[in-house]
């Protein structure tokens, strides 16, 4: 490989960068928020190795893309093909889970087909091979009259034409074929099938009418049909489900037949293999009985419905009335008091017909149960207002038919060893590891599994190396964190055997505790020494001390950034006077100025008895009034504790906020007259949302453009200046200043609208300006810009200075939503309340708000936190940051380990008293207090 060679990178901030990064190293890009690190590392290399790619296609392939705008930059040489693993990747399906993603489930599928033991899904004994002779027997003993159809199945589930194998089963004597549940007669027309769409082709064999006598006419049908399908046959009985035969796997108890065991068989994405009750989501949709009555209490005479539709009300109330009626229950009993045989009534339907009374109309009807009568009516709701009103009382509940395995039961009755696919992705990482080594192969089960195990046992033993032992193969991929998520597609490039290529990471450490840092350091040099460049963005001291060659980005953010402040080792970057990251490397500056901790005075609020997920009946006590880290290795309990349940428990009276994680009980919320949750999660999912929009900054803004001069003379308004509705912005792309182009099988990217040049509104608008700058190019001024522009106006200054208090001065005022960072989110989230008047009476709950922060930036965010305290406010961090948790006045420390070896509290107190704890959290801060002393 050679050197990667940038030359006047231009790209947003950059300041006419030219700089060179070694070949096969580990390449750290560093610098405080905004200095252009992602700039130069996505927007400007990996942009234009992507435009590469796509240049490389057909002429033919590319009129279906749009052409790849070139990165601001002259040159650059030494380009590798580049694999960028983002934060912002996560896939939100449902069907994405850790086992599909790192395409360990992939490899399991082929293994538990190639050598797995299937059983019997209703008798749970393993299956044999079943003659045509049992078949026979089986058909013979059906009631006599009864029509059947002996099938022979050509194509399951297939796409094509079948011209050959239809005119083949002609030929041998076989007039007629179901063709996707059809009859079709072969000799008296000509079929023709749509090849694009799938079908299912069965060559009729015989059909009869059973009678005594039968069975050697069924057997030799049946044996006809099986040398036609390849060992099937299908047995079509008038009025019944048809029943599928193998000849290859049946059951010796009760007979049931399977196909035989395919890839496809395990896949929960296939028809084949995903459970039908839920299509292999794990999950159905449907109305909560629980939260249709909203006061339980009540008595059945006053119920109170989670309505408000009158009509809607008036059916449940004279349903309930004619249940209670039919079950002798009085009406002046409360509904939390009923018998259970009511209830199951009223919420599921009664299989009997009751009296229905309104008014002085009675008559008597099957009722189909609340659940199925509301689902019914949000199906059939016409208003917004009914939709949201309905939509609140849905909830998605684990599938009863495969107990959210998402599999066929067929799929769940195959064993390895007597370990099912299902048992094994619902394992913990660092136990499906276990079972991996310990599982022996011998035989035929050698040479068609060990290649396949290979591959399993080294992608299980380096998620567990990266510290995420902890999770499970059919975890979700929309419940990981971001870090998570980049450190579970890391696994996925290190199973590939790639050489030659530039990787390209957004900070991989991210909810990472520090015990498990160096495990990523070493996975990111397993794949430098295989032959790669690894660049990665990050601020993680350890990170950049284990890196090849460190690229310090600055001096500052913004417009004060873009600059190349030192390159080279990290004693070298250390050693450079100017080097904002070397004076902390060196420790000639700190994050944590020496001060005392605040003492508990005013109580606690209480969690008792938590249970939620893998918390292990613990009791936490937060000290209202100071500073609280809760912190723990990754999967201790940490969000389960503070965001399912003490987060959940406290707001529980709001709308569209999910129930509270099991607990006990909660003491001590008087304390609190709000609680804010400040997380991580994108402020918008459109180009449009963006800070200005988010504060409420760009309301004054758009106000004072209206009172202009030349806004009056040409009657413009304040919505002439609003992106969002028609008048002033452009049409030609809504306002957005960027139109996404669908890319098909490459991620869609966002091109600048040709007709405005990405400034989001129509020529007429521009023309008006303010200190001359229209409105576009005021959207375009830095956040520190924009306040020295309007600091004649409070009420935008008063928001701007807060974001600037938290770091983001660097960013523009109209930056999309789209390209913030989840840190850069949580903090103009934190800068929104700083900016509200202060109560002194507020919890403010935060997630890892130092994700994307430098040393600089961390410490500029203590001191906001503190300021928080200081007002008579309680801050909850959920942090691994060493530095953070020095700066607490108090930590609870969850472990010891993650997952099912975690979720109890290991210590609590003091920072000082935390770090005297043979734990993972004390020795991670014994540690961090030594390399500070080291430096002094």
């Amino acid at each position: 490989m050679k050197p990667l060679e940038i030359t006047n990178a231009r790209e947003h901030n950059l300041k006419n960068l030219t700089l060179t990064i070694p070949p096969q190293s580990l390449t750290v890009l560093t610098g405080v928020s905004g200095s252009g690190k992602s700039s130069l590392a996505f927007d400007t290399i990996y942009a234009e190795s992507q435009r590469r790619y796509v240049e490389s296609f057909s002429t033919y392939a590319r009129q279906f893309l749009t052409r790849l705008e070139r990165p601001a930059v002259d040159s650059i040489r030494g380009l590798s093909p580049a694999i960028a693993i983002e934060q912002k990747t996560t896939n939100r399906s449902p069907r994405s889970t850790v086992g599909t993603v790192t395409e360990i489930y992939d490899y399991l599928r082929l293994l538990y087909a190639a050598i797995g033991t299937p059983h019997c899904p209703v008798c749970q004994v393993p299956i044999s091979v079943q003659s045509p002779e049992a078949i026979a027997v089986w058909a013979a003993a059906q009631p006599p009259g009864t029509k059947l159809m002996v099938l022979a199945p050509l194509a399951r589930n297939r796409k094509g034409e079948f011209k050959k194998e239809l005119a083949s089963a002609l030929k041998q004597g076989f007039p007629r074929a179901r063709i996707d549940g059809v009859l079709r007669a072969l000799d008296e027309e000509e079929i023709h099938l749509d090849k694009r769409k799938k079908h299912d082709i069965e060559v009729v064999i015989d059909r009869v009418i059973i009678r005594p006598g039968l069975q050697e006419r069924l057997r030799d049908s049946i044996q006809a049909a099986t040398r036609l399908a390849g060992g099937m046959v299908i047995l079509a009985l008038e009025g019944q489900a048809d029943r599928l035969f193998s000849l290859h796997l049946a059951c010796p108890v009760c007979g049931i037949s399977l196909p035989d065991l395919e890839p496809r068989s395990f896949s929960f994405n296939s028809r084949f293999g995903a459970c039908p009750t839920c299509d292999g989501l794990g999950f159905v949709t449907s109305i909560v009985p629980e939260d249709i009555v909203r006061d339980a209490s009540q008595p059945l005479a006053d119920a109170d419905f989670a309505v408000d539709d009158g009509h809607i009300v008036n059916t449940l109330r004279a349903a309930l009335y004619a249940v209670a009626h039919h079950c002798g229950v009085p009406l002046a009993v409360s509904f939390q008091q009923v018998p259970q045989r009511l209830r199951e009534m009223f919420f599921y339907g009664t299989s009997e017909k009751i009296t229905f009374t309104y008014g002085d109309y009675t008559y008597r009807a099957r009722w189909r149960g609340a659940v199925t009568y509301l689902g019914e009516r949000l199906t059939e709701a016409r208003t917004p207002r009914l939709q949201a009103e309905l939509g609140r009382l849905v909830a998605a509940r684990v599938c009863s038919s495969c107990d959210g395995s998402r599999l066929r039961p067929e799929a769940r009755a195959v064993t390895i060893q007597g370990q099912s696919l299902v048992a094994l992705t619902r394992l913990p990482l660092v136990e499906a590891e276990a079972w991996s080594r310990a599982l022996t192969l011998t035989g035929k089960e050698a040479q068609v599994g060990a290649g396949l195990l290979h591959e399993i046992q080294s992608r299980l033993h380096f998620l567990v190396e990266i510290g995420l032992g902890y999770l499970t193969l059919d975890r979700a991929t929309s419940s990981l964190s971001g870090g998570e998520v980049q450190r579970v597609r890391l696994a996925t490039q290190l199973g590939a055997p790639l050489r030659g290529v530039l990787y390209i990471l957004d900070e991989p450490s991210i909810g990472l505790h520090p015990r498990d840092n160096l495990r990523l350091i070493r996975s990111l040099e397993r794949l430098r020494n295989a032959g790669n460049t690894v660049l990665v963005v990050e601020h993680d001291e350890e990170t950049i001390r284990h890196a090849d060659w460190v690229i310090d980005l600055g001096p500052g953010a913004g417009s004060h950034g873009g600059e190349a402040v030192a390159a080279g080792p990290p004693d070298q970057i250390a050693a450079h006077p100017a080097s904002l990251t070397g004076r902390y490397l060196t420790g000639q500056q700190t994050v944590v100025a020496d001060r005392a901790p605040r003492p508990a005075t005013r109580g606690h609020v209480t969690v008792h008895g938590a249970t939620h997920h893998n918390l292990q009946d613990v009791t936490v006590r937060f000290p209202i009034g100071l500073l609280t880290v809760v912190t723990g290795v990754s999967g201790a309990g940490k969000s389960s504790l503070v965001l399912d349940v003490l987060h959940r428990a406290l707001v529980q009276h709001q709308k569209h906020i999910p129930k509270a994680g099991a607990h006990r009980g909660i003491t001590g919320q008087e304390a609190f007259d709000k609680v804010i949750e400040i997380d991580q999660s994108p402020i918008g999912r459109t180009p449009r949302s963006n800070p200005a929009t988010y504060t409420g900054a760009f309301t004054p803004i758009r106000e004072l453009y209206a009172n202009l001069p030349e806004s009056k003379a040409r009657g413009y308004r304040a919505g002439r200046f609003s992106f969002n509705v028609r008048g002033g912005r452009c049409e030609a792309c809504e306002g957005d200043g960027l139109k996404r182009i669908e890319m098909a099988f490459l991620p869609d990217v966002y091109v600048p609208c040709e007709i405005c040049r990405g400034k989001r509104y129509n020529r007429e608008t521009l023309q008006v300006k303010y200190q001359g700058r229209d409105i576009a190019e005021t959207l375009g001024l830095t956040i520190e810009e924009a306040g020295e522009v309007f600091a004649a106006f409070p009420a935008i200054t008063r928001v701007l200075r807060t974001l600037v208090e938290v770091g983001l001065g660097y960013l523009t005022l109209g930056q999309s939503a789209t390209t913030l960072s989840g840190g850069e989110a949580q903090r103009l989230k934190l800068a929104c309340e700083l900016a509200r008047r202060a109560t002194g009476r507020t919890l403010y709950i935060l997630d890892e708000p130092t994700t994307g922060l430098h040393f600089e930036d961390v410490r500029r965010l203590l001191d906001v936190l503190h300021s928080l305290v200081d007002q008579g406010n309680t801050v909850i961090v959920i942090e691994h940051h060493t530095d953070v948790m020095w700066a607490a006045d108090w930590i609870i420390d969850l472990g010891p380990e993650g997952g099912q070896g975690g979720g109890r509290l290991v210590g609590e107190g003091i920072p000082s008293m935390i770090a005297q704890l043979p734990t993972p959290t004390g020795n991670a801060l014994a540690a961090a207090r030594q390399r500070v002393a080291r430096r002094a």
